[in-house]
């Protein structure tokens, strides 16, 4: 297993800027952010350290990415977007839908094969509703996907975490359950997960048992951890909105059992990325608390990856 982490905390940072933190640092690959230009809409998104669009008609551009990486010795693991396709708003869903299939034809072209994103979801449909879209919308970026030979890992974040994502959250695939349901929908070796035990923790569901279940389907690992605060949540519930009893942390300083997360991953015989996501509040404000962050996630999780 490769040690990494996704780009979009480098928030400040050009392309090279990043990689240079990701040498200096000891990381052996980065999941690069590849949002729109200038189209941030949420916190650790809106990032982009890889203009997809430029990579499409630039081939000397294309060239300096991977030569920089190369350079480096910095692998890039996957191009990551987490958007929205399946949204109410349809100019917004079909702006994300293209951008989305950009990210995968530069993947393509980078020779990365990987794109790691969201499904989406319609906050105010059901869940039933919403695997309907699923058929509607996502067929033809699977086709894309599987003419490229580029695996489309789909994070198991609901993205419901206060009001703006209530009722349903943003994102469709976030229990087993679901997964499955999706995975007879698009039956696709190029479909499969971006695995976070972190979204697993506060929806209370066994965040050890699914990777066995789905060791096929396991392209591209997380560590983000989630603490839960047992006072807040006697208090309001879990019919409450998610931040209220929860926060995201770094590895380590929250409630998932690592050293039980990386074994079950080395019993399926995973040998893929695995990196470091950066949602900690407390580590923000300043460019030197950022640093602090990775320093001690991976000093953290190098426990257990070498």
């Amino acid at each position: 297993m490769k040690l990494g982490f996704v780009s979009a905390i480098l928030d400040q940072a050009d392309y090279e800027e990043m990689m240079d933190t990701a040498e200096k640092l000891g990381f052996q690959c980065v999941e690069v952010a590849c949002w729109p230009q200038g189209k941030a809409e949420r916190r650790y998104a809106g990032v982009s350290h890889i203009n997809v669009e430029k990579i499409l008609e630039d081939d000397v551009y294309t060239k300096h990415i991977l030569d920089y990486a190369e350079e480096k010795k910095v692998q890039i693991s996957s191009l990551a977007y987490y958007p929205n396709t399946m949204d109410s708003d349809l100019e917004k869903r079909n702006t994300a839908v293209e951008h989305l299939k950009n990210v995968i034809r530069a993947s393509n072209k980078l020779g990365i094969g990987m794109v790691t994103t969201f499904i989406g979801r319609d906050q105010t449909k059901t869940v039933e509703e919403n695997l309907e879209l699923v058929k509607e919308i996502w067929p033809p970026i699977i086709k894309l996907a599987e003419e490229l030979k580029v695996k489309v890992a789909i994070e198991n974040c609901p993205m419901l975490f206060g009001v703006d994502q209530w009722p349903g959250g943003q994102n469709l695939m976030t229990t087993p359950r679901i997964w499955k349901q999706v995975f007879e929908i698009l039956p696709s070796d190029y479909l499969g997960i971006n695995y976070d035990p972190s979204h697993f923790v506060w929806q209370m569901i066994d965040y050890i048992k699914p990777i066995y279940e789905f060791k096929d389907k396991i392209f591209h690992v997380h560590y983000k951890d989630i603490k839960l605060y047992t006072d807040k949540l006697n208090q309001v519930g879990i019919m409450a909105y998610p931040l209220e009893f929860m926060s995201p942390k770094l590895p380590g300083l929250g409630d998932v059992d690592w050293g039980k997360y990386v074994s079950a991953l080395t019993d399926i015989g995973y040998d893929g990325p695995t990196c470091i996501e950066v949602e900690d509040k407390a580590f923000e404000g300043s460019q030197e608390k950022v640093m602090d962050s990775l320093k001690l996630s991976k000093r953290y999780i190098e426990q257990f990856v070498i």
